[in-house]
């Protein structure tokens, strides 16, 4: 079946963006096509519900480098692949060089934060600078009235105030991006859509089959781009040719234990590749960038009940002086857990966990939800910059 034959069957659910008076064929609509099955179907049914449609894709990482590797997104074959569905949807389709913009704003902070001895997150990054940011200031110049990419995510207009979108998550928690996505400002989330919310990734293939769309089949990515197979040291290397200074290896007690070529090669919670060996199993419990040191422990070391954030995204209603009971997420692989928040000034807040949790590293996110279970409500997040055992 042709890809026209399938939308005049009905073979796609008629989706409404909610952009305001006006037939959808009278509002323009960019949709960040990455070249992979969600943001075809994305693009597939933004088109199939009326609105004039152009498709744009990013090209972030160097093209020739990019086209020799498989399992990361923004890639040579992944444009060529959104150029061919693009084609097939009969959409204007674009691709922007980016690369600069993606170097100064993800890649750079990459390196910087690893040399900081705390963990990036370059997904976060990369949606809040360069995909939200500027491909969406380039969306406004094109006369769009709205944003729409492949995100697992719901936006909905508040019921209390129907000039503010909430963020909750997606019917399908196993594709939930929320994690990557808590930066996402209330300005942006006014231009922003995300169709696939409702949808499971059976649903996204079993769309992109009955369109023949090429991204029917493809996997998911795996890498962050420019991370050829998992090697960040190297990538860091390169970009920071000088950042392989050696230092020690230490215990909870100072004492010596081993050197290391490079801070860089440790993250919080490490167990494999330290170096050192005692007879007991030993993990990464802290880095000391400025003094080189990486100091390792024992694993309930790395238990952690209070965490301190700073530059916090609150996309909750109006809180008092007091704590806030939420559910708390500290990684993008694990469910949240109840907490308590107390919002500060200046963008800081506390976050006390009911439960300890192990692997709380600096330079990662804390992800706010409500703590409604049922409701699964977005409250914002804010960037890890100290971790505690108990409240101070």
């Amino acid at each position: 079946m042709s890809t026209d034959k399938a939308m005049e069957t009905g073979a796609l659910p008629v989706i409404d963006l909610d952009l305001g008076p006006g037939k959808p064929a009278d509002k323009r609509v960019v949709v960040a096509m990455s070249g992979g099955v969600d943001s075809s179907v994305a693009a597939a049914l933004v088109k199939h519900a009326g609105y004039e449609t152009i498709g744009i894709t990013l090209q972030l990482y160097d093209h020739g480098e990019a086209v020799r590797r498989k399992g990361a997104c923004c890639a040579g074959q992944d444009i060529h692949d959104a150029r061919r569905v693009a084609a097939a949807l009969d959409i204007p389709h674009y691709v922007l060089d980016y690369e600069s913009r993606f170097k100064q704003s993800v890649m750079d902070d990459f390196a910087d934060t690893y040399l900081s001895g705390h963990t990036p997150i370059p997904c976060v990054r990369c949606n809040e600078t360069v995909k939200f940011r500027d491909l969406l200031e380039t969306a406004r110049d094109l006369g769009a009235d709205a944003l729409v990419t492949g995100h697992y995510i719901e936006t909905r207009r508040s019921d209390a105030d129907p000039m503010k979108w909430e963020m909750h998550r997606p019917v399908d928690e196993g594709r939930d991006q929320s994690y990557f996505l808590f930066s996402t400002t209330q300005e942006q989330l006014d231009f922003l859509r995300f169709p696939l919310a409702r949808l499971t990734k059976d649903d996204l293939r079993d769309y992109a089959r009955q369109l023949g769309l090429i991204t029917a089949e493809k996997p998911d990515s795996q890498d962050i781009c420019f991370v050829p197979d998992g090697d960040y040291a190297t990538v860091i290397k390169r970009l920071r040719p000088d950042c392989s200074l050696p230092g020690e290896i230490v215990d909870m007690d100072g004492q010596i234990l081993g050197q290391h070529q490079g801070v860089l090669h440790y993250t919080i919670g490490q167990r494999r590749g330290l170096g050192v060996a005692t007879g007991d199993p030993l993990y990464v419990v802290q880095i000391d960038a400025a003094a080189r040191k990486v100091v390792v422990g024992p694993r309930e070391a790395l238990a952690k009940t209070v965490i301190e954030l700073n530059d916090v995204n609150w996309l909750g209603d109006e809180t008092g002086d007091g704590a806030v009971s939420i559910l708390a997420r500290i990684r993008s692989t694990t469910q949240p857990q109840p907490a308590e928040l107390r919002l500060k000034s200046d963008g800081r807040a506390e976050v006390v966990l009911a439960q300890a949790e192990e692997g709380v590293s600096p330079g990662q996110a804390c992800v706010f939800y409500g703590d409604d279970t049922l409701s699964g409500r977005v409250l914002g997040g804010g960037w890890i910059v100290d971790r505690q055992d108990v409240r101070s």
